[in-house]
């Protein structure tokens, strides 16, 4: 496999890649780590005659500490993240979930904005964002996640519109983290990410996202509901809320299997994570 040829435009501030973007329009399109995009345009599911590498704009790289929140740049690799200092101290269940991604080969280039930009139904950072309400800023808006991801390799980027970065809120105290997967090839076929706060043995608030199931990560909010005042020791109430996470999966069947074969993974990874939560919750 070859890749087809192209003119390579390497701009140094957003405006410039803007103005790149637009002048080309649908024969244009960003370059940042392109482990997806590269491939794409290798097997000749996709054509331009111009990329336009954002990966030099200082502006959307880089990892800070921000309003209670963590602010990770566009353009800041798997890899980067994975290794931040700030991210291990702030974050740990995030690098945990980043050191999982793909292979190292992959998480040296790949970016942790191109992976939200390419918007693959089958991608962890998006189901581990989302159960943490993480939001998408560009083009001068800042929006939830989900608003940004509008469905399978779509997301809410106009013509000439960049993502900048993404903003994480910080956790709050005693809450447990945890992401399970499962995969063929590197190539997840299933993610459940558990965010649960836990006080004195019992559930006050619980998030649970689903992803790579189906078109796109969803969150379970009936689930969510039904842990709320469940004390960590009652595993039938844990393993009624997985059973309701795997319900509002919306799974599609596809190569990896039928929707309910992978409406049964999502069930038992979700009481995996939510048992492992708890049981860290009660240590």
């Amino acid at each position: 496999m070859t890749l087809p040829p192209f003119d390579l435009h390497r701009p140094t501030t957003e405006e410039e890649a803007r103005e790149l973007l637009l002048r080309y329009g649908d024969d244009a399109a960003a370059l940042c780590g392109g482990t997806e995009l590269l491939l794409l345009l290798k097997l000749g599911y996709a054509a331009y005659g111009h990329l336009v590498a954002i990966s030099g704009i200082p502006t959307l790289r880089g990892v800070r500490a921000e309003n209670g929140s963590l602010l990770i740049g566009a353009t800041s690799t798997h890899r980067e993240i994975e290794s931040s200092s700030l991210v291990l101290e702030l974050l740990p269940a995030l690098a945990a979930m980043e050191r999982r991604v793909a292979n190292i080969r992959v998480r040296n280039v790949g970016t942790l904005g191109g992976n939200l930009c390419f918007s693959d139904p089958h991608s962890d950072p998006a189901t581990f964002l989302l159960a943490l309400d993480a939001e998408a800023d560009w083009a001068n808006r800042r929006a939830p996640l989900r608003e940004f991801l509008v469905g399978p390799y779509q997301t809410a980027l106009a013509s000439g519109e960049l993502l900048r970065a993404v903003r994480i809120p910080l956790p709050k105290p005693d809450t447990q983290i945890v992401h399970r997967k499962f995969a063929f090839h590197e190539r997840p076929a299933a993610t459940v990410t558990t965010a649960v706060r836990v006080q004195e043995r019992t559930i006050t608030e619980a998030r649970i996202a689903v992803g790579s199931v189906g078109s796109r990560a969803v969150r379970a909010h009936a689930a969510e509901v039904q842990l709320q005042g469940i004390p960590t020791s009652d595993p039938d109430a844990i393993a009624e809320a997985a059973e309701t996470a795997a319900e509002l999966s919306e799974p599609v069947d596809d190569a990896n299997g039928s929707a309910e074969y992978k409406r049964e993974l999502v069930r038992v990874l979700a009481i995996r994570c939510l048992r492992e939560a708890a049981a860290a919750a009660d240590l």
